[in-house]
């Protein structure tokens, strides 16, 4: 438990007594562990495996906010503010879970400036992130997100790539980016077809990342 970043600076007695008071849980891939808008009454600690988390909009579209791999917590901001799970959470490997009482995770931010700085940093990057994804969603076309979707996760990568497809599949991304798994398939395939990326099943490997860089910039520039 103490590799999960929100708890790893706790004393060791700290972290007994939160392993004692959760419950453990093992959950097969598929299995949905939150519905959104269920009542976030404890928090889930995942400890192995990979999950997402989604969300269907008013005209019935899902939509894909991320995956998340163990060790780390999972909508801590939907634990704390109390009201319900902001998205759908689904395993896509078999995963380990604990759930730690609400009351019992509240305590912790008030008592543990750790705790505490750790829950700001979320915060922090949560509205910065939904503030990035809204510009890019105004004012970039379909096809260039795609593009900026993987310079960002290609930079993060050792080696530059290949990147693979959240859930292994462009409709996973489609949900991510907010447009269709049509679309997303004729931008990877137009951008394949110029020599910019390689394709295969479940990733991507983006082979002239500057040249990629630029149809972002000009895509852009057509905008304004």
């Amino acid at each position: 438990m103490g590799d999960v970043p929100l708890l790893g600076a706790l004393p060791d007695d700290v972290l007994r007594d939160l392993w004692r008071a959760s419950v453990p849980k093992a959950v097969a891939a598929g299995q949905v562990l939150r519905h959104e808008g269920d009542p976030a009454a404890r928090l889930l600690l995942l400890l192995d495996g990979h999950v997402a988390a989604t969300a269907t909009s008013g005209s019935g579209r899902v939509v894909r906010f991320g995956e998340w791999a163990a060790p780390c917590a999972l909508d801590k901001i939907a634990v704390i503010d109390g009201g319900g799970h902001t998205a759908t959470l689904t395993a896509l490997t078999p995963c380990v879970v604990r759930s730690l009482p609400r009351e019992r995770f509240l305590d912790l931010v008030d008592d543990e400036s750790s705790v505490r700085r750790h829950v700001l940093r979320v915060l922090a990057g949560s509205a910065r992130e939904k503030q990035e994804r809204l510009a890019r969603t105004a004012t970039l076309p379909a096809g260039a997100r795609v593009a900026v979707w993987l310079l960002e996760r290609t930079a993060a990568l050792p080696g530059g790539g290949p990147v693979p497809l959240p859930g292994g599949t462009q409709q996973a991304l489609a949900e991510l980016l907010g447009v269709t798994r049509v679309t997303v398939n004729r931008a990877l395939s137009r951008l394949r077809r110029d020599g910019l990326i390689d394709v295969r099943r479940h990733a991507v490997t983006v082979l002239a990342p500057e040249l990629l860089e630029l149809r972002v910039h000009e895509a852009g520039a057509g905008v304004r």
